[in-house]
């Protein structure tokens, strides 16, 4: 698939997905949508993707929906949605999809983030911003809700109180106070941000496994849902079992003991545990 409104480079095993609508902002739209899905497809199935980086072209990270659309933007009968009975939201079907990657994403966020253009980095593993960025979960000022699924990801990255006071105002807050509440790891000037997003992506892909990253990934995420710690008892024990018997293991403490850079033969294509997925898939119904 060719790309239209993204930017899909891979540099030393290092996927950079480049949101590249600059002159609106990199407005998320129907097209934006389809690409992101086809490109984290891609990158799942590519075993030389170690990790991913999600920023924006131009001055923009991401403006939110395009509202070319004017006062219809959001009415799904105005697109002839009428009979179809159930209306996925574009935003939760982008999130969804990263709660499912099978590999680490980090949001390297370089300028306003507004609407989708938050909420789509929620599930994403690690935020980062500019100085300069600007944030917005502006639902209530434009006479919707959140989407995206943020009403599940965003009280679990900021806590409750937080979440509930930038919904309910729905005013855009700038890259200090979104620092200071938690939505975003650190700040870096903005000509140092993707070298700051590349060197934790760089991290990653030099002296890991990548059937171990991956494994964390969705153990840290499925367990958020939990009912009680004995869940997670269950599939640590099961993974530990595992991959303490993989190649992978066994070069982990060899070469530690050896005091040299590790090889990690195990591939996500194909050593994944007989076990993985051990969640059911839910349905849209």
């Amino acid at each position: 698939m060719s790309y239209n409104t993204i930017i899909y480079d891979v540099q030393d095993r290092i996927l950079t997905i480049t949101l590249n609508r600059p002159e609106r902002l990199n407005a998320f739209n129907r097209e934006m949508l389809s690409e992101l899905l086809d490109a984290f497809d891609r990158a799942d199935a590519d075993d030389e993707v170690r990790a991913i980086i999600v920023t924006g072209a131009g001055r923009g990270f991401c403006a939110g929906a395009d509202l070319e659309s004017g006062g219809d933007t959001f009415n799904a009968d105005d697109r002839g949605d009428r009979d179809s009975g159930l209306h996925p939201d574009g935003g939760g079907l982008v999130s969804l999809r990263i709660y499912e990657l099978k590999k680490p994403i980090i949001a390297a966020i370089n300028g306003p983030a507004v609407g989708v253009g938050v909420t789509m980095t929620l599930p994403m593993d690690i935020r980062i911003a500019s100085d300069n960025a600007r944030f917005g979960l502006v639902f209530s000022r434009r006479g919707i809700v959140p989407e995206a699924c943020s009403s599940y990801f965003l009280p679990r990255v900021v806590g409750i109180s937080q979440a509930l006071e930038w919904c309910y105002s729905g005013r855009v807050f700038p890259a200090d106070e979104a620092l200071a509440g938690g939505l975003v790891r650190s700040l870096h000037p903005p000509d140092d941000l993707l070298n700051a997003a590349r060197s934790i992506a760089r991290d990653i892909a030099d002296n890991t496994s990548a059937v171990s990253v991956t494994l964390v990934r969705q153990m840290m995420w499925k367990m958020l849902g939990a009912d009680h710690p004995m869940e997670a008892h269950k599939i640590d024990s099961r993974g530990v079992y595992y991959t303490g018997r993989s190649a992978d293991s066994k070069e982990g403490v060899e070469s530690f003991l050896e005091k040299r850079p590790a090889e990690f033969p195990g591939k996500v294509s194909a050593d994944l545990p007989p076990y993985y997925p051990w969640w059911e898939e839910r349905k849209f119904s």
